[in-house]
């Protein structure tokens, strides 16, 4: 993927095209891999990624105003979601525990420290939700930018694994792979951050994102009735399943 000059002809959509990209790989230099969660930190906050979940939270938190909430974010980077929505929850005075995983021990160490300069009360933990599971016991399980990493078997795993995690809500925030969406890609993550990685991954991540019906056989293999699914600014999905 070209990182300057013009923007390169938008590719055929119509299937989707998954490789591997320049923030998973175990080889990526420690300094590279930091610009890159902040900058994806950036997308985040531009975009309104904890706006786009935090709703459905404040809603359950609602039934019941005197509970503590267990929230797990699955796959939580720099940490820049979950403490958003532990921040949220504070100004709404909505009693929300907030955890977040990741199978990378540095991410997990950086989200740490963000959350330390932050003021945040927000555990991270190491974690290969796909290899090792993920732990029970939390009343929300929720999923930001993830999903379009993992191939169709992968994808549905999760989704079990999450529901199977989750006592009451799943939510998932992600890209919809579109023409519209690879445009908008192409030039927020330069107008965004400087990182070369988010400028190589942010447009290659609409190539191998799910379109909404591909979302909804997601969720039949993974054996989740009754999702809610809906689009959200910008070319983003939110799933929501409740138990």
């Amino acid at each position: 993927m070209q990182n300057h000059g013009a923007m390169p002809r938008a590719p055929d959509l119509s299937r989707r095209r998954l490789e591997p990209e320049l923030i998973d790989q175990p080889t990526l230099e420690a300094e590279r891999h930091l610009q890159a969660l902040d900058g994806l930190a950036r997308v985040n906050f531009f975009s309104g990624s904890a706006g786009i979940l935090w709703p459905a939270i404040r809603a359950l938190a609602r039934t019941d105003r005197q509970r503590v909430w267990r929230l797990l974010d699955v796959a939580s980077g720099a940490g820049d979601v979950p403490i958003a929505l532990w921040r949220k929850a504070r100004r709404a005075s909505v009693r929300l525990q907030v955890e977040g995983c990741d199978i990378s021990g540095r991410a997990v160490e950086h989200a740490r420290r963000r959350a330390e300069r932050r003021q945040a009360d927000v555990r991270f933990f190491q974690c290969d939700a796909l290899g090792e599971g993920l732990p029970g016991g939390y009343d929300i399980v929720a999923s930001s930018l993830f999903l379009h990493h993992l191939n169709e078997v992968q994808a549905a795993e999760l989704l079990r694994r999450m529901a199977a995690s989750a006592n009451r809500l799943v939510l998932v925030n992600d890209l919809r792979r579109g023409r519209a969406g690879f445009v908008l890609a192409y030039l927020g993550v330069r107008v965004l951050t400087r990182c070369d990685v988010v400028h190589a991954d942010g447009p290659q991540s609409v190539e191998g994102a799910f379109t909404l019906e591909e979302v909804r056989a997601l969720c039949r293999q993974a054996g989740l009735a009754g999702v809610s699914l809906k689009r959200r600014w910008p070319c983003r999905y939110l799933l929501a399943w409740r138990r």
